[in-house]
């Protein structure tokens, strides 16, 4: 029996991205983010500045399906700051993943701005499994597009929408 925090104490993460699509490596994040928190907020991020293979309500409807029913796991849109949000949903802790050391300048240069926004907002680094290190969205959707096997990178609702997607 798993024992819920009392109302207040309740302990919300937040992951934020694009998933364009949503992969095997974000999957292992979500899961191992409730090692440190009670509930997930999976902020779907809609960039002006991006043309994204599929549309934010795809890529949210994707999250709910490879989350299934998991009750700790919310999925929803965003736009704007992402300390206004975590605000909004209570969050304290900011989960971003590290494939690579060329990953870090970034994330950095993102969370302390983000500290500076909202001091009590935390992020957190993690790193991937060793099986999804390799694993990017940008990678799969290139071996989507040529027509490679991306069954072992993604969920397979998601590989089924790329096969779709790049027949056209």
């Amino acid at each position: 029996m798993t024992v819920r925090p009392s109302a207040g104490t309740e302990r919300v993460a937040l992951y934020a991205g694009s998933f364009d699509p949503v992969t095997h490596g974000h999957e292992d994040l979500i899961q191992r983010t409730f090692a440190f928190a009670d509930r997930l907020v999976v902020a779907v991020a809609t960039n002006v500045s991006k043309q994204p293979l599929f549309t934010v309500e795809e890529r949210i409807s994707f999250i709910r399906q490879v989350t299934g029913d998991d009750a700790r796991v919310e999925v929803r849109a965003f736009s704007g700051l992402l300390v206004d949000l975590a605000r909004e949903v209570g969050a304290r802790v900011n989960v971003r993943g590290l494939r690579a050391v060329s990953d870090f300048e970034y994330e950095f240069q993102m969370a302390l701005m983000n500290r500076h926004l909202h001091p009590s907002f935390e992020t957190v680094f993690m790193a991937p499994s060793l099986d999804t290190t390799y694993i990017s969205s940008s990678l799969v959707r290139e071996v989507a597009r040529f027509g490679g096997d991306v069954s072992q990178l993604v969920h397979p609702v998601v590989a089924n929408a790329l096969l779709e997607r790049f027949a056209r």
